[in-house]
């Protein structure tokens, strides 16, 4: 065994945030005295095509998928994602070993103009987001929603500019890269439920790579583990694409799981939600439950695509 641990991330301020975050975690524990852990930055299909919504470029992984052939090919030991941007189906070799504690999960509304969403009147939002459109629409029916692409800090220069009213930016990235600043509100969980796995760090090794699975099982945080699984596997349930326009998100609760989730119709013309309550030991059966009674109330206005 080599006497280093290789971290894969992408190059973003807010991937290197949590990829050091990583790092850090690992480097205090026995395993890994003694290591030398680096981070190797990665670009991938999402970072190189900034110009259009990430659905038209292939959608979900579209972060992750480079990251993840070099994890299989062995040219790094573990891979940092953000757990939102990746497929709810595990790549086969791969797997996730670690949840870090989650960061907020709340959407927020940044704007250098208005004080609140509700203020606006025919002003221009930005996002690459189907299902931020579509909440948007709920909220304001006037709002003209625009395509934004770019990392935090980028989209943020671009309403300091004026090129965008506002936009609706998870609460989690911002306040790691210190930019609250520029927060003018706050959504709850259930007024603006956010997308699977906001707010979680995901860490990724190799299935048979014991050592290192010993090492990620050590700064494992098993309460963002038990909320992560109920996301995914109503996700998978779901069997949506990278253009299914689908909020959810778990809130643990003592020993019960609290799972809220919306989905919008193909068309995107009705909105279809469930709250359920689950088992703390049973997430992926929460998931499961919920994804299924969701797909009943959508019945035909939403097919499900794999």
């Amino acid at each position: 065994m080599l006497n280093k641990i290789i971290i894969g991330s992408r190059g973003s301020k807010l991937s290197l945030a949590y990829a050091n975050k990583v790092k850090d975690l690992i480097s205090n524990i026995d395993l890994t005295a003694g290591k030398k852990i680096t981070i190797k930055t990665i670009k991938t299909s999402g970072d190189l095509f900034q110009d259009k919504k990430i659905s038209e470029i292939g959608g979900k992984n579209l972060f992750c998928k480079e990251i993840e052939d070099k994890l299989i090919r062995k040219e790094i030991d573990i891979a940092v994602h953000s757990l939102k941007d990746m497929d709810s189906i595990e790549t086969k070799g791969l797997v996730i070993r670690a949840y870090i504690e989650r960061n907020d999960p709340r959407e927020s509304f940044v704007s250098k103009k208005f004080e609140k969403l509700s203020e606006l009147k025919n002003g221009k939002i930005g996002s690459s987001s189907r299902r931020r459109e579509l909440q948007l629409k709920l909220i304001n029916e006037n709002i003209k929603v625009e395509n934004i692409r770019g990392n935090v800090d980028t989209r943020i220069k671009k309403i300091e500019a004026g090129e965008f009213d506002g936009a609706i930016l998870a609460l989690a990235g911002l306040k790691i890269l210190n930019l609250e600043k520029y927060v003018k509100e706050i959504f709850s969980i259930k007024d603006f439920i956010p997308t699977a796995g906001q707010g979680i760090i995901a860490v990724q090794c190799r299935e048979d790579d014991e050592y290192t699975r010993k090492i990620l099982k050590k700064v494992n945080h098993s309460e963002t583990e038990v909320c992560a699984l109920a996301e995914r596997s109503f996700l998978k349930t779901l069997g949506g694409d990278c253009n299914t326009a689908v909020g959810c998100s778990a809130i643990l609760k003592k020993d019960s799981i609290e799972l809220n989730a919306q989905l919008f119709s193909d068309d995107g013309q009705k909105v279809f939600s469930v709250m359920k309550l689950g088992k703390s030991n049973q997430p992926q059966s929460l998931g499961k439950v919920a994804g299924e009674e969701i797909l009943k109330k959508s019945a035909n206005n939403f097919i499900k695509k794999r």
